[in-house]
């Protein structure tokens, strides 16, 4: 058997080189950090280093977890994501159906990448046009609205009309460059299945709802597993810069938490913990997503 390894081995080893950059990539940058883990057990000192702080096992777990901040940046963290997983996860699809239903192909490539440019575009630029667009004095929706008589909408001061405008802006971002995944998936599909629906006299609708939708259902669950392991992890950049001190009780969430007491204060054992406990937990959501993905997937079987 050992034989027919190395035999194999010599016969495709191009693949197996090919593999090295990628392999090296996730041992330096990925499995290599983990060994910072352990600041999470130990009093941490600059100048000590690692190995030279202080053990103190689950500590700073404890001093974590009777944190009232560290509880309300964690219901921020789910809340926020969970929107985000009922408004900004059907938006691709949406977006990808209508793209592929399209007839006129200049105006679908038109259309692709008008949709894709928000990715590319940084948070920090986005903020800008955020308060340009939503501010409360000088936002040009809230001027069009004062002109016309009506008072202004606090876009960005009121904690619900701040929630809106943060999954708005999301789903503007994300969704163009999400629709790629699933046109991916949209061109794979058989067009004889399309063919047999017209002679049988399927619209539209029922075609999508018949042919396309079905033919999406595996890679609708595994984006579904991949945000759902996202749940307990937010992005820095977005509730920093859209929020702000009135709507901090809505945009306060583990990542700027941890920016707080670990940049900011220094205290990077507790934001360790805090890093370490997303990790554990996000990978219990991804686990059961994927558990719970297969059973569905059994039972339809049957």
């Amino acid at each position: 058997m050992a034989l027919n390894a190395i035999a194999y081995l010599r016969r495709y080893w191009q693949l197996y080189a090919l593999l090295i950059l990628p392999v090296s990539y996730f041992i330096i940058f990925k499995y290599g950090p983990m060994y910072g883990i352990i600041i999470a057990f130990k009093d941490f000192n600059f100048f000590q280093g690692i190995n030279g702080s202080e053990w103190i096992g689950f500590d700073a777990f404890k001093e974590v977890f009777s944190m009232s901040d560290f509880y309300k940046t964690l219901r921020n963290t789910l809340m926020l994501n969970g929107l985000d997983l009922l408004v900004s996860f059907p938006a691709p699809l949406i977006l990808a159906i209508m793209l592929y239903e399209l007839n006129i192909i200049w105006f679908k490539k038109l259309s692709q990448t008008i949709l894709y440019i928000p990715h590319f575009i940084s948070w920090v630029i986005i903020g800008g046009i955020v308060y340009q667009v939503f501010g409360t004095q000088s936002g040009m929706i809230n001027n069009i609205i004062t002109s016309l008589g009506f008072d202004a909408i606090p876009f960005l001061t009121n904690k619900s009309d701040w929630l809106i405008t943060y999954l708005v802006v999301g789903v503007w971002q994300s969704a163009g460059w999400g629709t790629i995944i699933y046109l991916a998936a949209l061109t794979g599909i058989n067009r004889e299945l399309f063919e047999a629906a017209d002679v049988d006299g399927a619209g539209r609708l029922r075609k999508i709802w018949s042919i396309t939708l079905p033919s999406l259902k595996p890679t609708i669950v595994t984006l579904l597993i991949i945000n759902v392991g996202h749940m307990i992890a937010i992005g820095f950049e977005r509730p920093y810069i859209i929020g702000n001190t009135a709507v901090r009780d809505y945009s306060d969430v583990l990542s700027t938490f941890v920016y707080r007491i670990g940049i900011e204060s220094g205290q990077y054992t507790l934001a360790t913990v805090v890093g370490l406990f997303q990790a554990v937990v996000g990978l219990v959501f991804v686990l059961g997503a994927n558990y719970f993905s297969k059973k569905l997937a059994d039972q339809s079987i049957l």
